[in-house]
Order: structure tokens, then C-alpha cells, then sequence
């Protein structure tokens, strides 16, 4: 008889929750988690931006920590540097976990692309040591732009793809991703359609695109061509600006500026790199003689609010 009252009990109490559900709307019986995130991007200092203060590697960790950012970007001769100086790459790793900051990615200049196989070859040696490096110091990438191929126009794309692969190949090995970056001054690989042509002739699953507003702007490609990429091959995105009347023939790295302090289109291109749904991580990166004046945690510091109100203006904080 007891068992048979606690069922009926259970079956009674099942039946009103069920009632209320159908009354009120399930959703209101049941809890749900609120995501309450307006965009998928975190936000991270290439030290281009902090480049000629030369306070080198463990200070410019610990200036994107301090401004406030989510990660940094290096750049290999930085890195290199360190070494030659008889740094720890163990301590650079510890330094940025104790401080929160990942290191996402670093620039550096292999000449994977060009035709000569003797210099490709070089090139291969060069990025596998580099991403020796890298993976010890905690780096998930490398970028690998056109680098070799810059002022002579002609190269395959075909071939591109095929040597873009070998980079790939040699990233699953050293556990290091290589990301296809255009250079919009490029006579190789300077507008979108290339680099995505390239990444996806190579046929390998991890291939993406590293893209620049700069870039995008300087090599004559339209910011909706980013549309083009599934967010899984994106990655990551170069953030900055550039002023008004001043052509794509003209502009150089120079020019840019702060996201917001110029005429670039980053509504735009914020709400299409949101809308892929996946994390992409915004990198401010520019190359301003003015901001090189300034103190490395002042220039970290107003670059980021900068970035961030650029997007909280484009989809919301």
C-alpha cells in the first residue's frame, strides 16, 4: 500500500508540473541558462602597437595584462631576442599564466611562398625552429603572409596552396597553426579572394585566414568578401583604422590608427565577423609613429577602449 500511495503521490505531483508547463510555457517551469553575450570576440595587444618603446618580450606580456586585454600577440624577433639574451622560454609561459594573458599568436617573416626551393626550403627550417619556440612558450599560431613575394607578381596560386599546405603539415607536427595572412601591398596574395582561395586549395581541415582592416582596404578588397569565410577559419582579426582622403595607392602601415579615430567601415565588418558565432579574437595592430611616443601602457590602454567601443558601437557590449 505504501509503495502504491508514493506512486500515486509521484504521478500527481508529475501531472501538475506538466499542467503548469502547458499553462505558463515550459520555458517558464524550466531554468535556463541566459547567455547574455552580445559578440564572440576577445581582445588582444599585438605588440606592433607598443614596437619601438623596445621594453622587449616579458614587459610587453605584462603591459597587455595590466591595460586589460584577454591575450597578445608577439612577434618572433622579439621572442629571439629574449633568447639571446639568455631568457627562459618556460618563464615567458609561466609569466603569462600568472598574469592571465594567452599568447595567441606571432609575427614572423618565412619565405614559404616563393618559388626558389632552395629559399622554401630555408624557410621550412626557419618556421619549424620558430615554432619550436612557440610551442614551448604557450603560442597557439604563426602568421604566414607573403612574405619573399611582395614586389613581383606571379606566383601560382595553385603552388601557393600546395606550399601553404607543407606550413600546415609542419603546424600539426610542432603543434603550432600557421595562419594564411594577405598583405594588401603585396603583388602575391594582397586581396581576400586569393588567400581564400589558397587556404581552401590546400585541403587541409585546419587552414584559415588572417585578415587586417588595414589590408582589406589597401589591397582593393570589399569588407563583405569576409562574409566568404565559415568562423571556424577565422581565427583571429587584425583591428585598426585609417583616415579619410587618403587612397589605397597611397596609404601605408604608417596610417593607421586607432579603431574609431578613422573612416573605416567597423560596424560593418564587426557584425559580420559576429555573426559566425565563433570565437575570434580581435588583435589591435598598428604601426603609428605617434603612438610609439607614448607609453607603452598609455598607447595598450587607449588602444583597447578604443577597440572596445568599436564594438560595443557595432553589436552591442
Amino acid at each position: 500500500m505504501k509503495s502504491s500511495n508514493i506512486s500515486r503521490r509521484n504521478l500527481l505531483k508529475s501531472s501538475l508540473t506538466v499542467g503548469a508547463g502547458l499553462a505558463l510555457g515550459v520555458e517558464n517551469v524550466i531554468a535556463k541558462p541566459q547567455n547574455t553575450a552580445k559578440h564572440n570576440f576577445t581582445f588582444c595587444l599585438n605588440t606592433s602597437t607598443i614596437r619601438k618603446q623596445k621594453i622587449g618580450l616579458i614587459a610587453e606580456i605584462e603591459t597587455a595584462a595590466k591595460a586589460g586585454y584577454d591575450a597578445i600577440e608577439i612577434w618572433i624577433n622579439t621572442l629571439e631576442e629574449y633568447v639571446a639574451k639568455g631568457g627562459s622560454l618556460k618563464d615567458v609561459k609561466q609569466r603569462a599564466k600568472d598574469l592571465g594573458i594567452t599568447i595567441e599568436d606571432a609575427i614572423g617573416f618565412a619565405s614559404w611562398i616563393v618559388d626558389d626551393p632552395n629559399q622554401r626550403a630555408k624557410a621550412l627550417d626557419q618556421t619549424k625552429r620558430e615554432m619550436g619556440m612557440l610551442a614551448e612558450i604557450g603560442c597557439k599560431r604563426i602568421a604566414a603572409p607573403p612574405f619573399g613575394a611582395t614586389n613581383k607578381s606571379g606566383i601560382n596560386l595553385q603552388n601557393a596552396a600546395a606550399r601553404y599546405r607543407q606550413m600546415l603539415d609542419l603546424g600539426d607536427e610542432m603543434g603550432v597553426l600557421p595562419q594564411l595572412e594577405m598583405w594588401g601591398f603585396s603583388a602575391n596574395l594582397h586581396l581576400f579572394g586569393e588567400a581564400l582561395f589558397v587556404a581552401s586549395e590546400s585541403g587541409h581541415p585546419k587552414a584559415v585566414v588572417l585578415s587586417d582592416v588595414y589590408h582589406l582596404f589597401k589591397g582593393g578588397s570589399d569588407f563583405n568578401a569576409l562574409k566568404m569565410l565559415n568562423g571556424e577559419c577565422m581565427q583571429m582579426f587584425h583591428v585598426n583604422d585609417y583616415p579619410a582622403n587618403v587612397s589605397k595607392e597611397v596609404i601605408n602601415d604608417s596610417y593607421r590608427v586607432f579603431p574609431g579615430d578613422g573612416v573605416a567601415p567597423l560596424d560593418q565588418i564587426f557584425q559580420i565577423l559576429n555573426k559566425k558565432n565563433t570565437p575570434i579574437v580581435l588583435s589591435l595592430e598598428v604601426f603609428n609613429e605617434e603612438y610609439w611616443k607614448m607609453k607603452p601602457l598609455d598607447a595598450a590602454k587607449i588602444g583597447l577602449e578604443k577597440m572596445k567601443a568599436s564594438v560595443a558601437k557595432a553589436v552591442g557590449a
